[in-house]
C-alpha cells in the first residue's frame, strides 16, 4: 500500500530518502532502490506465481522491496510493483517495530464488519481513496526460511494485507473503487503526470 490516509507525508523521491537517512554514505550504499512500475502497466493486473524457493534471491528481493517503499514513500509493497510476478509482500507501518515480510500469503477467513480507510499505491503516488474492507483478517504465510503460520490482523494491518495480497492476485487497488471514484482517481492521476510532463524539446 503505497498511501494509506494521514499514515506517510514525505517527499516521494530516492534522494529525498537517502539525504532523510545520511546520503549516500557506505551503508546506503548497500541499498537497493528499483524502479516502480506505474499504472497503467499491464503487470499490474498480473496474478503472481507462487515462491517455491526459499533463497539468497527470494531474501535478496524482500530487501529490495523494503529500501524500495522506504524511498517511495509507502508502508506496504509487493514484488509486482517493482515487475516481478513472485508472491512476496513487505509491509511495515511503525519503523521501530520493524518491516514484516509475507511470502505466499493468502486470506483464509475474514470478519464481517467492515470500515472504510484511505488507501492508494507507490504505482499511482498522489492518489488516495477510500475502500471499504473487512476489519480483521486471518491469513496463512511463509517466512523467508519456508516456515508456515497463520496469524490474525486487525486495523492497519488488516487493511495492508488485504491491499497487497489483493495486488498479488493482480487486482489494482482502484479495482475496489466504484466506477465514479475509480475514473475520478485515474483522471486525477493523469493530470499529476501531466503537470510534471517535460515540454516538448525541452
Amino acid at each position: 500500500m503505497g498511501t494509506v490516509e494521514k499514515a506517510r507525508h514525505a517527499s516521494g523521491s530516492a534522494k529525498a530518502y537517502l539525504d532523510r537517512h545520511g546520503g549516500f554514505n557506505k551503508e546506503n550504499c548497500r541499498m537497493a532502490i528499483r524502479p516502480i512500475i506505474r499504472f497503467p502497466n499491464p503487470l499490474l493486473n498480473k496474478a503472481t506465481e507462487t515462491v517455491s524457493q526459499f533463497d539468497e534471491d527470494l531474501r535478496q528481493l524482500a530487501d529490495d522491496l523494503l529500501d524500495t517503499m522506504r524511498a517511495a514513500p509507502g508502508i506496504g509493497i509487493t514484488a509486482p510493483h517493482v515487475g516481478i510476478l513472485r508472491r512476496v509482500t513487505v509491509i511495515e507501518i511503525d519503523r521501530e517495530a520493524g518491516p514484516r515480510t509475507f511470502v505466499n500469503p493468502e486470506i483464509i477467513w475474514h470478519s464481517e464488519e467492515t470500515a472504510r480507510q484511505g488507501e492508494g499505491s507507490v504505482s499511482m503516488p498522489g492518489i488516495v481513496e477510500e475502500v471499504e474492507r473487512p476489519v480483521s483478517v486471518r491469513v496463512r504465510y511463509q517466512t523467508l526460511s519456508g516456515e508456515t503460520r497463520e496469524e490474525e490482523a486487525a486495523g492497519l494491518l488488516a487493511v495492508c494485507l488485504q491491499h497487497e495480497i489483493d495486488q498479488l492476485d493482480g487486482i489494482f487497488w482502484t479495482r475496489r473503487l466504484s466506477h465514479v471514484k475509480r475514473e475520478r482517481a485515474v483522471k486525477r492521476f493523469e493530470k499529476s503526470l501531466a503537470s510534471v510532463r517535460p515540454l516538448s524539446g525541452a
